[in-house]
């Protein structure tokens, strides 16, 4: 089989999922990693948006991310799409919500199907980082504001007028100035015959 072969076999993310070192570590081991990793992707799926340790969220994007790309791409007649979305999901009820709700939402993205970003910092005290996962299209307020449709503000109106006026201004000192030295011809040294 060849490597373009291979690939198809695989589905691909839409996140950029970079190997680098996670500090998780649990006092079960591997085992209780993977039971800690199943738990938040279940939560991921059950309530759209969690907020978490940021190693802990960045881990788990990847597999959730898998997850719904597999659903998305083989359906719920797959078996081993469904023994998977089996593992991850502690709930059952959740493989039914992947299935029907998730995959129609995320069918025609050309983006990830999560979003992650970094909480803020809570000051004082001792600071760990944290993250905010979610789901998109959830039903909660955005995180960010909309910055796309604020122009029609008044303060921000009034600003765009107060710019306008000013170049307005500057463009008619600068024309004034330019005229000025087009009309005094001769008013400097004349050019030495070489």
């Amino acid at each position: 089989m060849n490597q373009a072969e291979v690939t198809k076999l695989m589905s691909q993310l839409r996140i950029a999922v970079r190997p680098r070192h996670r500090n998780l570590k649990n006092i079960d081991g591997p085992e209780g990693r993977l039971a800690k990793l199943r738990k938040t992707v279940t939560e991921l799926v059950r309530h759209e948006r969690i907020e978490l340790n940021y190693q802990r969220a960045d881990e788990a994007r990847g597999y959730a991310e898998r997850l719904i790309s597999d659903a998305i791409r083989h359906g719920d007649c797959h078996k081993p799409t469904m023994e998977m979305a089996d593992y991850w999901l502690l709930e059952k009820q959740l493989v039914h919500k992947l299935f029907k709700v998730l995959v129609p939402r995320f069918e025609e993205y050309k983006v990830s199907a999560t979003r992650m970003y970094k909480a803020p910092k809570e000051y004082p005290g001792w600071y760990r980082k944290r993250a905010v996962l979610e789901l998109r299209g959830n039903p909660y307020p955005p995180l960010l504001p909309n910055q796309s449709n604020n122009r029609n503000l008044l303060h921000n109106v009034l600003m765009d007028e107060a710019k306008k006026d000013y170049r307005r201004e500057k463009y008619a000192e600068i024309a004034a100035q330019i005229g000025t030295e087009a009309a005094v011809p001769g008013s400097g040294e004349q050019p030495k015959a070489v």
